[in-house]
């Protein structure tokens, strides 16, 4: 039975508890009067529990169709545990997405924060390097000023002194004897 069918079940059986109700008030308005006919208030009275007795197994039917459907035990007719199948993965589906969209901007927000941290490190690096070659190049230059500063004058051959000037001007005096630079 299809879906469109369970809906003309149900539309039917709306129709009967009408009927029903109709019945039992017909019976009511027949007994409410003063000469009240008792073959017409019987008969009315017999058409609603016809039609209760009617709506009653119709209900039961449709009762026992749902209890069978929301269980999700399979019965002939039905398509409702397929399509609570493919719902279910549809969700999950959606689900998966939305998790490896999340999953995509924090490895998006990592790798950028990475190479920001590495890009100052590379800078920090290139910096101490050129700090480096700095003073490097400060130390062999002030090397090289300390060590050929200009010989003013060589030792004498027969044991006198000599002024030896440095770097900064100054006169060094020494000995012939090889005794070392005094300041």
């Amino acid at each position: 039975m299809n879906p469109l069918d369970k809906i003309h079940a149900l539309d039917e059986i709306e129709k009967d508890i009408i009927l029903c109700m109709q019945s039992a008030g017909q019976a009511l308005q027949e007994l409410g009067k003063e000469k009240s006919s008792q073959k017409s208030a019987e008969t009315q009275s017999q058409q609603f529990l016809k039609s209760l007795s009617s709506v009653e197994s119709k209900l039961s039917e449709q009762i026992n169709y749902l209890t069978q459907v929301s269980t999700g035990q399979p019965h002939e007719g039905s398509g409702y545990a397929s399509a609570k199948v493919l719902q279910m993965a549809w969700h999950r589906i959606q689900h998966a997405r939305s998790r490896v969209r999340e999953l995509e901007e924090t490895k998006a927000k990592h790798s950028h924060a990475a190479r920001q941290q590495q890009k100052r490190q590379q800078e920090h690096a290139a910096a101490q390097q050129q700090q480096q070659a700095a003073a490097a190049a400060a130390a062999q230059q002030h090397q090289q000023h300390a060590s050929g500063g200009g010989v003013a004058g060589a030792g004498a051959a027969d044991g006198g002194t000599a002024g030896i000037s440095n770097s900064a001007g100054g006169a060094v005096s020494a000995d012939a004897g090889g005794g070392l630079p005094t300041n």
